[in-house]
């Protein structure tokens, strides 16, 4: 049997199509998107990464709460 993680696209790339969604997940993923460095196949913790990297705000922090948090629902 398969586990669904097993099959769950990467955050990164999942991120990446969120740039039409509205609020905090879309704001990062339109920044996202349009950063080259950003880890487009990465996990959440590239993601961690690459915002510290950015110095990211409080607000980018609770953005990739929640997206996390949908991309785990999904």
């Amino acid at each position: 049997m398969i586990d669904s993680d097993d099959i769950r696209r990467p955050f990164g790339t999942w991120l990446l199509t969120q740039t039409g969604r509205g609020g905090f997940v879309g704001g990062l993923a339109t920044s996202a998107a349009a950063d080259r460095t950003f880890p487009r196949s990465g996990d959440v913790e590239a993601a961690r990464k690459w915002l510290q990297a950015q110095r990211a705000s409080g607000d980018d922090w609770e953005a990739l709460e929640d997206a996390e948090s949908a991309w785990l629902a999904s």
